[in-house]
């Protein structure tokens, strides 16, 4: 926290921050019948806005999870893939979204597209990807990275950075870059099949639209219209 007022300093205070949105509508005559498919219209817009540096990391998304006594936590990570079985995403399963999901495979992701007024909300059930689905991904990887999954033990608490740092360059001696690194045994991907996709667009005066899909038991999709 700081000494200043921030309700001296309209810059600074967050009752006074505003943003009038003034995107175009959403209509449901113009939505996709599959979510999935409204999904790929909508993240190649904000995959094209990426690329002009409009938007930071198109793929990114927030991933809220909650443990077996319900208590939350989120953190952003990046899609890496997603089809009609849904959307993947990989960590290290000691990590602690992943015994989150171990104990409670329940999950919400939301793609922040802020700059398109744009978001999409999941909610689903989480499962882990195969293993030769995990390997496939992980050799598509910079051997950097490769690296990093293997000296991190993530959500683990560590001394110093010098501790990870060491860890990092022990590794880069064992494996040179035309070394093969393996897969780590702990490591490897979820994915999150969908139970409900709302698509959320600005709009002015805060009468945002809000259409939502819901998977029925025979397959098909229902879209409701929900209140801003």
């Amino acid at each position: 926290m700081t000494d200043r007022d921030p309700l001296l300093d309209p810059v600074l205070d967050p009752a006074a921050m505003r943003k009038q949105y003034r995107a175009d509508g959403l209509a449901e005559e113009d939505l996709a019948t599959h979510p999935m498919d409204q999904f790929t219209r909508w993240f190649e817009d904000a995959a094209r806005a990426a690329a002009h540096g409009t938007l930071y990391e198109a793929n990114a998304m927030v991933v809220a999870t909650a443990d077996a006594h319900g208590r939350p936590s989120s953190r952003t990570v990046l899609m890496k893939h997603y089809d009609t079985d849904g959307f993947v995403f990989y960590t290290n399963y000691d990590s602690r979204k992943a015994r989150d999901l171990a104990e409670n495979p329940h999950v919400s992701l939301l793609f922040p597209w802020h700059p398109l007024a744009r978001q999409v909300i999941v909610t689903g059930t989480a499962r882990r990807t195969g293993r030769e689905e995990t390997a496939a991904y992980f050799r598509s990887r910079p051997h950097g990275s490769q690296l990093g999954a293997w000296a991190s033990a993530q959500s683990a608490v560590i001394a110093s950075r010098t501790e990870l740092d060491t860890a990092y360059a022990d590794l880069e001696a064992r494996y040179p870059e035309d070394e093969q690194v393996p897969v780590p045994p702990h490591w490897g991907g979820f994915r999150i099949a969908p139970e409900t996709i709302e698509f959320w667009q600005g709009r002015h005066n805060r009468l945002h639209d809000r259409l939502r899909y819901t998977a029925r038991p025979n397959g098909t999709w229902k879209v409701d219209r929900l209140s801003p």
